[in-house]
């Protein structure tokens, strides 16, 4: 049964009609290539519309690719998962634990011990967010240090973490300190180690940590939720120098690019004839890796309404792999146990079903995450392609 597009192509321009997003890009791929690449809307109010050549800023979706990178380092030896972060990039170990304050002075101590690799890929290092964790976006608001969106070093090295390593899942800035650690260990910037090791042997072009003048006229701007359920044009963008390259954040690129990147986890960490990771380290990445470290029961809360809505918890039993959130039970007319997932903060979502062969992205540029309306455009797609998938496996 030939996979119909145009229910997809529906739901994208449903979603510009009803003010869900300004513009947004969708792909979707099996192992063998692009069921469905298609665009709605535009890039700004009265301004061109979304293509196949739009560029978004991927925010955490740039996780992914960083944690690949480090992974490949672990494949060849060089990175062992059970090695203290603080044996590659020393500077962690300058780091200490907030434990309140007094007044408006924080209580400073040492952690119980330095986290793991793996305690960075599976983000159970005690690190995390200023827009996720009240503490720390007070101790951010009395200490003047700046937050990761700056750009400036000093938001990873001078900022605490929250608790001690291995006791909790909580999300932050831990994929950042690998793409250190990947730089340290390779002895190359992460843009050039992920362009060499990553992006080149997948024939993705068009994703960077720094876009050209003509790249970034392509760029989506960032819009933001008004009063009235509207959209408008915020001037919050990512740093145009930053002071390193973030892992956590930091690439801008297309939708078939990451769907090309997508379609190379389906196959196992190779794509036409180049692989980026072997089988078995695919499968380690997409196994359960928190070994016991609790998830939290009552989802994520937002310290920063105007860059985070609350985020409920998944309605299925979940974990973390290497680098991905894991579902641990199949999501009914959805993706099966075992699938990753993840999200950037600019209301992107992917997920990548090995179980089925079948994976996509959705792109878009709209604060604050987890907006009602496109997390709702997503999750349509979604059980639109298992309807399809479905009846084509039964056929």
């Amino acid at each position: 049964m030939p996979f119909d597009t145009s229910r997809l192509d529906a739901i994208l321009d449903a979603a510009v009609s009803a003010g869900h997003v300004p513009g947004v890009s969708v792909v979707v791929t099996d192992r063998d290539g692009t069921l469905y690449e298609g665009s709605a809307g535009v890039l700004r109010d009265g301004g061109p519309a979304v293509d196949d050549a739009t560029l978004f800023r991927y925010a955490s979706t740039t996780k992914a690719f960083a944690s690949i990178a480090a992974l490949q380092l672990v494949e060849q030896g060089r990175i062992g998962l059970d090695d203290a972060i603080t044996s590659i990039v020393p500077e962690f170990g300058e780091l200490r634990v907030l434990d309140g304050f007094d007044g408006d002075t924080p209580i400073l101590r040492a952690p119980s011990r330095p986290p793991t690799v793996r305690e960075m890929l599976t983000h159970s290092s005690g690190l995390t967010y200023f827009f996720t964790n009240a503490d720390v976006a007070r101790y951010h608001e009395v200490t003047g240090t700046p937050h990761i969106l700056t750009g400036r070093r000093a938001a990873l090295t001078d900022v605490p973490l929250a608790s001690d390593p291995g006791t909790i899942w909580d999300y932050g800035t831990s994929t950042d300190w690998l793409g250190l650690a990947v730089e340290q260990v390779s002895g190359q910037p992460l843009d050039a180690y992920l362009r060499e090791h990553v992006l080149e042997p997948l024939g993705i072009d068009d994703v960077t940590f720094s876009p050209t003048d003509e790249q970034r006229t392509r760029t989506m701007p960032v819009h933001a939720r008004t009063p009235d359920g509207g959209l408008a044009i915020t001037d919050l963008d990512l740093a145009p120098e930053p002071e390193w390259w973030a892992g956590g954040h930091g690439l801008v690129g297309t939708a078939s690019g990451y769907g090309r990147f997508i379609r190379a986890l389906l196959r196992g960490g190779e794509l036409d004839g180049r692989r980026i990771l072997a089988p078995e380290t695919v499968e380690l990445a997409f196994s359960d890796q928190l070994a016991g470290v609790p998830m939290p029961t009552g989802g994520l809360k937002s310290a920063d309404p105007a860059l985070a809505n609350d985020v409920p918890p998944f309605p299925v039993a979940d974990t973390w792999g290497l680098g991905f959130h894991l579902v641990l039970e199949d999501v009914p007319g959805m993706r099966r146990a075992g699938s990753g997932d993840w999200a950037g903060l600019f209301n992107l979502y992917y997920w990548i079903d090995r179980a089925s062969g079948v994976g996509g992205i959705l792109l878009t540029q709209v604060l604050p995450f987890y907006d009602e309306g496109v997390v709702g455009t997503f999750q349509a797609l979604e059980a639109e392609v298992y309807a399809q998938v479905g009846a084509a496996t039964a056929a």
